[in-house]
This record gives C-alpha cells, structure tokens and sequence, in this order.
C-alpha cells in the first residue's frame, strides 16, 4: 500500500476585482448629476439682482418641495424659468393649491423693483392659500 505525502493545495484569494458594480454606480451618479445640473441652474439665467441678508445658519425641511417665482427689474413673471403673465400666474397657483402638499414658494425678486408687484404677488398666494413662502437672498461676500 502506497501512501502518497503530497500536500494539499491551499486555497488562494482571488486578486480580481469585480469593478461592475462600481462602474455601475458611477453611470448612475453621472446620469443624476447630468439631469439635476441643467435643472438647478436654470432659475439663475434670469437676471436678477437678489437683495443682501446677513449670514444665518437655514435649515430647509427636508421633505418640502420648492416652486420659484421670478420677478425681474422690468416687472416680468416667471413660474419656474418659462415668463408668464400676471392671469396665467393666478391659474398656476390654483393648480398647486390643489395639491395635497402643496409646495414652498421661493420668490425671487429684484432688489431694484417696485414693491407693488412682489404685493400683488403676494395678494395672488394668499387667495389661494400658498403660506409657506420664502424670499431668495443673496448673501454679501
């Protein structure tokens, strides 16, 4: 009877690493950054002149939603980045005020306008009860 004293092979850690995942994760990240990025700067191609606050720590809610409402120098509507008039304003602000939570209106006003115009907007959200409202600022540098 023969013995053999050969030892055994010992297993060894894969040196690969599966990088499908993470390359998964990085189209993913891209895609979010490539769709959100247009979206987040598009209220700033208006061009308006935000009053200066003084620095205070915010902090937003994070389940609130956001419309902005744009008044530029010349007295011009936007509802998002798209201009409307001062009728069609009242109708979208109907339709937001039918929904079961409504959004958080971020009014964004030049520092050089007349106020009647940010009043007779502020007239429209109360008719139709939008009352959580907030005014965008610029902070001083």
């Amino acid at each position: 009877m023969a013995r053999t004293f050969r030892q055994r092979r010992q297993m060894h850690a894969v040196a690969e690493l599966n990088v499908t995942n993470m390359l998964d994760l990085a189209f993913v990240l891209l895609i979010i950054f490539m769709i959100a990025t247009p979206l987040i700067t598009a209220e700033q191609t208006i061009p308006i002149n935000l009053p200066s606050e003084s620095k205070s720590p915010q902090k937003p809610d994070p389940d609130a939603t956001f419309q902005s409402i744009s008044i530029n120098r010349q007295g011009t509507y936007y509802f998002g980045d798209t201009p409307v008039t001062l009728a069609d304003l009242q109708s979208r602000l109907r339709q937001l005020a039918t929904e079961s939570r409504p959004p958080v209106i971020r009014i964004r006003a030049d520092l050089t306008l007349q106020w009647q115009q940010v009043v007779s907007l502020m007239d429209e959200l109360k008719k139709t009860n939008l009352t959580k409202i907030t005014f965008d600022t610029q902070s001083p540098d």
